[in-house]
């Protein structure tokens, strides 16, 4: 038997553990927002990988956002040394999942198992590709006792919110330095024989449009905030949208709709406060002063981010000195870069060559629409050996009935082991 069959044939055997490891992990709910059970959830990875010679540490991102006594942001990261030097490589996965929503049709903290897959949230994003990545690195140690290098594996909070409590804290103190980390895999679930080099780049504000309080009856005598804001919308509609429909990217973006740039209205409010649910009583007759916007802008490699603020920035100007009493406040929430590792790096090339090894068949090479932990690792890390990799259907993040097939996770855990092999046995 080959070694590539020992290795692969070693993960085989423990289907019925990563099965398990998957169940337990989704049965802890760790909810975000507000960021629920981040303790428990490390406790438990403290145990499971302690027993495989992993020596732990507890990382609480004190002062980060979000971060409270309530709500602590805990991290944990182990680390397992080898028998020589060399480079170290990191597997790094959120604990954190959204909320379950509505629609389930069964229990999404249940972590059900029915014909080959595993139901509940979080099952591919991400707590599958986690439960993968413990059990390749297990298997290749059992294979391969007196490899170089270290292992490291940590599981992070608040992915699902930026990951400022999780990856960004850690990086922000050295532990995804160059220097002590030289590879690093995130199990996000992008399917099983793809991978991901990078992820578009994001630019959040927050848009207020002001006008004057008034009576109702008679709002001639103020100045409806709402519809400045309306006015808004209808020049995006006319001028921004299709502009931003023509814009391109060479980057391979999944899906194909992704690749060129996009906006989403992520919220809107205007007028008086939403009345509670059980509130009665109608609304007063009022004018509104104020309404905000949240938009969410999405953008490519090929395009500048002050740019992307400035199309913004024409819009109101333009409405401002054309629209009577048009007034605004624009404030910037959060920008990430586009971010692409190269396909030539070395943890590109070796997880390349195994999934080539389990599959038959080449790598698809493709990049995020959205942004994930790589963000952190590239911009405050210094770190551009960086991929993601794991199990699970993209398109079911976040959905009812999320679900991981088993087949998926042992074939992405043989990946993840074989990567490692040719990572570190040289």
């Amino acid at each position: 038997m080959s070694e590539t069959e020992k290795l692969t044939e070693e993960i085989a055997a423990r289907r019925e553990d990563l099965i398990a490891l998957t169940q337990d992990l989704i049965r802890i709910p760790t909810r975000n927002p507000p960021g629920e059970n981040y303790r428990e959830i490390c406790d438990y990875l403290d145990r499971r990988l302690r027993r495989g010679g992993f020596a732990t540490e507890f990382v609480r991102a004190e002062g980060a956002p979000g971060d409270s006594d309530r709500t602590p942001r805990w991290n944990i990261v182990a680390r397992r040394p080898g028998a020589r030097p060399g480079p170290c490589v990191h597997f790094n996965a959120h604990i954190d999942v959204v909320t379950e929503g509505a629609g389930w049709t069964r229990d999404p903290f249940g972590g059900a198992l029915e014909d080959g897959r595993i139901y509940g949230r979080g099952a591919c994003d991400m707590k599958g590709g986690l439960a993968a990545a413990i059990v390749a690195a297990e298997a290749f140690v059992a294979c391969h006792p007196d490899h170089a290098g270290a292992i490291e594996i940590s599981g992070t909070a608040d992915e699902e919110s930026g990951g400022f409590g999780g990856v960004a804290h850690l990086a922000e103190r050295g532990w995804f330095a160059p220097d002590r980390v030289q590879h690093v895999i995130i199990p996000e679930p992008l399917n099983k024989d793809r991978i991901c080099l990078g992820h578009r780049g994001v630019w959040w504000a927050e848009i207020e449009t002001k006008g004057e309080i008034a009576h109702g009856s008679m709002p001639f005598l103020g100045d409806c905030a709402v519809r400045h804001m309306g006015a808004l919308i209808a020049e995006m509609e006319e001028r921004l949208f299709p502009a931003l429909a023509e814009k391109r990217t060479e980057m391979p973006v999944v899906p194909e709709g992704a690749r060129q740039s996009t906006l989403n209205i992520n919220s809107i409010h205007g007028g008086a406060p939403e009345q509670a649910a059980d509130d009665t009583g109608l609304p007063a007759p009022c004018v509104p002063d104020r309404c905000r916007m949240v938009i969410d802008r999405r953008f490519l490699i090929e395009e500048d981010v002050e740019e992307v603020r400035a199309e913004v920035l024409r819009l109101l100007r333009g409405l401002q000195d054309r629209r009577a009493g048009f007034d605004y406040e624009l404030r910037e929430l959060f920008r990430v870069l586009p971010t692409m590792t190269a396909r030539e790096a070395p943890v590109v090339t070796a997880v390349a060559g195994a999934v080539h090894a389990v599959f038959g068949r080449a790598a698809e090479y493709v990049v995020s629409p959205g942004t994930y932990d790589q963000k952190h690792i590239d911009r405050i890390g210094r770190l551009r050996n960086c991929i993601a990799y794991g199990p699970g259907i993209l398109d079911l993040a976040h959905k009812p009935d999320e679900w991981v097939g088993v087949e998926d996770m042992v074939q992405s855990a043989q990946v993840m082991a074989l990567a490692l092999r040719e990572l570190l046995t040289a």
